[in-house]
């Protein structure tokens, strides 16, 4: 098999001719791709995707001017934001160079060019471009739990656990938003254990305790508050100092309790009920909901300086059919576990079985699928369970979204390449025939998209 080298793509936006040649000359390492405006540039950028880009600010129709060469800038960062993009002016060069520094380029050279210093500033942008690269595949790599017991090999979900990492040691309240079922209570959990807090973690869900006792649940209330208050008793906020709250469904609060939390948010002291004074608890705060907030805020049903009082930090969790090949991984966990617990004699998950798994949309998430799973393992006949113990209806697919059509099809390849390599088990031979592909060719994608075997 031959090995093809494709050379680094360079990007010059460039409206004066004869400097383009000069630096299509100067960097024969580089396959240079010249662009005099901002429509070439961006349709370069658009067909080549180049890791860097080299940026005149004076582009026509405004040569003398630098509006015309921020609009490019700003367009090529969002269309494709680890560009490193190198921007050059003679107007104002400090001002502009600074401006654009803050817009997000990488570096910037003075006219007139010094080919040489500008071709340490491009090969140094090469290789950060490559590091990048490698540490979010690193990061992105296929190991199957995250925060200790989260198992999963999604972007998606990763991305949520490295923010659940970056904020555990903050002394902020965690609003978790998700549907139900996309495990919201072990994202808390996750929280409160990279946390390093000693105290104790205590959820409640404040959707199934009636109004009425809500309150007491959370404040606790003293002996004689009120008929068969016949002893103290310590609320969950005050079981919890020193550690975490879990407010699940804290959208169901009813009003006149949310002051009295907001009371506790702002001064970190609670008064149980029937008690006569304050008393100061060190717990921290992390609530989940699926309803919508802003709704309910604009309905009158859930108070803003509450909401911002929890939300200082707000995570999005998605739902399984988001997170591409985690339906397999999970089921094959779940199926594993309860047939150790429930039925011995079960041993796997069919291929029919693991197909009808990947196809189906998981309306009701994690949950669901681990309901699902346990059905079938206690309704399985052989060693192994059906699609038919499964009982699935249809499927659900997802739009791919990029930039261009190679970047939209690179997307559809990961996603099948991930989903068939979790079907089979990592196993190549299995993958490539599900894939329709040969073994090799199945190799040189897992290379090409450096996704690991």
């Amino acid at each position: 098999m031959t090995n093809i080298t494709y050379m680094k793509v360079l990007l010059v936006v460039e409206d004066d001719e004869g400097l383009q040649r000069q630096l299509k000359w100067a960097y024969e390492g580089y396959e240079v791709v010249c662009a005099g405006n901002r429509e070439q540039a961006i349709e370069a950028l658009r067909a080549r995707e180049p890791a860097v880009v080299t940026l005149d600010l004076g582009l026509p129709p405004d040569p003398d001017g630098t509006d015309e060469g921020f609009a490019a800038l700003e367009e090529i960062l969002r269309l494709k934001r680890d560009t490193k993009v190198i921007v050059a002016s003679g107007h104002g060069a400090r001002e502009s160079a600074l401006k654009a520094i803050a817009m997000g380029a990488y570096d910037f050279y003075k006219k007139p060019v010094d080919i040489d210093e500008l071709g340490l500033i491009v090969a140094r942008a090469f290789h950060l471009h490559e590091i990048e690269a490698e540490n979010q595949r690193l990061e992105s790599g296929s190991a199957d739990t995250v925060l200790g017991s989260i198992i999963t090999a999604a972007p998606e979900m990763q991305k949520v656990a490295k923010t659940i990492e970056r904020v555990a040691s903050a002394d902020v309240s965690v609003m978790l938003l998700g549907a139900s079922g996309t495990g919201k209570e072990l994202l808390a959990r996750a929280v409160h254990e990279k946390s390093g807090r000693k105290g104790e973690f205590i959820a409640i869900n404040c959707a199934a305790i009636p109004e009425n006792l809500l309150e007491a649940e959370l404040f606790g209330y003293e002996r004689g508050a009120f008929t068969g208050a016949v002893k103290s008793n310590v609320g969950k906020i005050e079981l919890a100092q020193g550690g975490t709250l879990f407010l699940d469904e804290v959208g169901d609060i009813p009003l006149p309790l949310q002051v009295k939390l907001l009371r506790f948010l702002q001064e970190r002291i609670i008064e149980r009920i029937g008690g006569r004074s304050g008393i100061a608890v060190d717990t921290r705060i992390v609530c989940a909901t699926h309803q919508d907030l802003e709704a309910m805020i604009a309905g009158g049903r859930f108070r803003e300086d509450l909401y911002y009082r929890l939300a200082e930090i707000v995570v999005k969790i998605p739902s399984l059919a988001e997170r591409s090949g985690d339906a397999v991984l999970l089921a094959r966990h779940f199926a594993s576990r309860f047939g150790r617990e429930l039925n011995p004699s079960v041993q796997s998950l069919s291929p029919e079985a693991i197909a009808a798994v990947d196809a189906y949309g998981w309306p009701g998430n994690v949950r669901e699928l681990e309901n699902r799973i346990k059905r079938a393992v206690i309704m399985a006949d052989g060693k192994s369970v059906t699609a038919a113990d499964l009982d699935l209806p249809g499927s659900a697919e997802e739009q791919p979204c990029a930039i261009n059509l190679r970047s939209a099809r690179e997307v559809a390849d990961r996603r099948a390449i991930r989903q068939a390599m979790s079907r089979t088990d990592n196993n190549i031979s299995g993958a490539a025939k599900l894939l329709g592909v040969s073994r090799p060719t199945l190799y040189d994608l897992l290379k090409q998209y450096r996704l690991q075997a």
